[in-house]
């Protein structure tokens, strides 16, 4: 007793001790309740070795398709369980997890996003930024974005839009022909170009014709974009850096866009632009900058970064270059029969919106083969249903509320679809070859599945105006810094988590042509 009572003299003597003992206790309490709370149901997909207590499986956001092969290659039926944080995701793979990812209606697309797509919008309140699994979950809110994304995408705003659009795209190519440099990174003047006519198509006209106002705009849309980090996916209430920095820029666009709109009431005059179309429908303030922020992420990420990746892969390929090359000659004659003599770039004002739309098959070819490679990372899925889906695989199944995602380049890499997959091939999409329809789901680029790109229509047309244009004024090669020539087009990160800039900076180095 003589001991006892000096051990707890001791213990209570010494404040700094108790803290160190009591911490000590509630972290291994955490810990265990972490560890409970985190059990795989005996017929999911085999667990991952990685799988680390608290973090869950780092390689998931180090390596994503290393770990998503070295998973696939270690489970028997290719599929397998992991954490983030909390939260339980199972790994689909194959041409049957295909068809269950993108095809079931028990698998929820928002409430995947939600949680696990770091680089969502937030939603944009300066008096109370919610969360994004808030907004995100919205059902409601996300149809309503789906038909502002009709309203403002349709053939009718294309057609009425289209003279602006390519007088955007011929503005731009003449700043380039003025630079005396004659040397561009694509990954900002032609991200650049996408930027301000996606801001035309869903945003507002100040914002798209000021280059100040555009400016600002695009480095706070990039602030929250880089923002996405593993910890706020793991640890969604942790208060990190990142996220500061992504309520910041989300209240600045608040400002920006409130004080657009008061200037336009003070004034009383109205716009022919989308701002001005979703304020007349009664539109909050808050819902409008929402819904452009997530047309941005929908659009401009992988619009901007694969219109460039589309001219780098050109300036190394002289067939290709030729062969699109005489398909803009092509077109824009047939439309300027009668004055067969104007510059080419003269021409391409007088192409109508159809023909922009269905008559340039080998840029079509091109862009999608960009976003074979380039669309890398996993797309994501949550199991709504409150019980347990089969996979397919015997008593295999996906738990009740667990995460489910699928990586990308589990289709676009597959040798047993792709020929020489890694390689940049347009003419895979040849009729009689046709590669893309050799699987279910085989080619994912633009959707698929009950999920289909709702912007495909407008990334293709900004697309085959921008290459049109830029192959209509210049030659142009793949270089350094220096301008010196380079063998060939960089290689993509497949283990990147979406479409991204080249790691080391490449240029195009450009001269006008002698007949454009």
């Amino acid at each position: 007793m003589a001991v006892l009572s000096l051990d707890i003299n001791q213990f209570t003597a010494s404040p700094i001790t108790f803290l160190i003992l009591s911490t000590a206790t509630l972290f291994t309490l955490f810990v265990a309740y972490h560890t409970y709370s985190r059990r795989i149901l005996p017929n999911a997909p085999e667990k991952v070795s990685s799988d680390l207590p608290l973090s869950g499986a780092l390689g998931f956001w180090t390596e994503r398709w290393d770990f998503y092969k070295n998973a696939i290659k270690k489970s028997p039926t290719g599929n397998f369980t992991f954490h983030a944080g909390s939260h339980t995701i199972v790994g689909l793979s194959g041409e049957k997890g295909r068809k269950l990812f993108f095809e079931s209606r028990e698998l929820g697309f928002g409430e995947g996003y939600a949680v696990l797509f770091g680089q969502s919008p937030p939603k944009v309140n300066p008096e109370a930024i919610q969360s994004e699994t808030e907004k995100e979950g919205n059902k409601e809110f996300s149809s309503h974005i789906h038909r502002r994304l009709h309203a403002l995408l349709s053939g009718a705003e294309f057609k009425r839009k289209l003279p602006t659009l390519l007088s955007d795209v011929s503005e731009a190519i003449e700043d380039l022909k003025n630079d005396a440099s004659s040397l561009t990174d694509p990954f900002e003047s032609i991200y650049r170009i996408v930027f301000k006519l996606t801001i035309r198509m869903v945003g507002a006209r100040e914002m798209a014709e000021d280059p100040s106002i555009r400016e600002k705009t695009l480095s706070l849309f990039e602030t929250i974009e880089q923002s996405a980090t593993p910890l706020t996916v793991m640890f969604p209430k942790l208060p990190t850096i990142a996220k500061l920095k992504r309520t910041y820029a989300g209240t600045q666009l608040y400002m920006i866009l409130k004080r657009i709109i008061e200037k336009r009431k003070a004034s009383g005059e109205k716009e022919e632009d989308s701002l001005q179309f979703m304020l007349d429908q009664g539109d909050k303030i808050k819902d409008v900058i929402h819904f452009i922020m997530s047309s941005l992420f929908a659009g401009q990420l992988n619009s901007g970064i694969n219109a460039a990746w589309v001219l780098c892969w050109l300036a190394k390929s002289e067939r290709w270059r030729n062969r699109v090359r005489d398909e803009i000659h092509s077109v824009a004659m047939k439309y300027n029969a009668s004055n067969p003599s104007l510059p080419l770039t003269t021409q391409l004002a007088n192409i109508p919106l159809e023909a922009w739309e269905s008559e340039f098959p080998s840029l079509d070819f091109c862009l999608r083969e960009s976003i074979r490679l380039t669309l890398v990372g996993t797309a994501f899925r949550k199991n709504i249903t409150g019980r347990s889906i089969p996979t397919g695989n015997g008593e295999e199944v996906i738990p009740p509320d667990a995460f489910v995602t699928y990586a990308t380049s589990d289709a676009h890499l597959d040798p047993s679809i792709y020929r020489d997959p890694e390689e940049w091939d347009p003419s895979r999409y040849f009729e009689g070859r046709q590669e893309d329809k050799k699987s279910a789901h085989g080619y994912i680029g633009w959707g698929t599945g009950r999920h289909p790109c709702s912007g495909m229509r407008f990334a293709k047309l900004e697309n085959n105006l921008i290459t049109a244009y830029f192959l209509a004024t210049f030659d142009f090669d793949l270089t350094d810094k220096n301008g010196v020539s380079l063998p060939k087009t960089p290689k993509v990160d497949f283990n990147g988590h979406a479409a991204e800039k080249p790691h080391n900076k490449v240029y195009l180095k450009y001269q006008v042509r002698e007949k454009s």
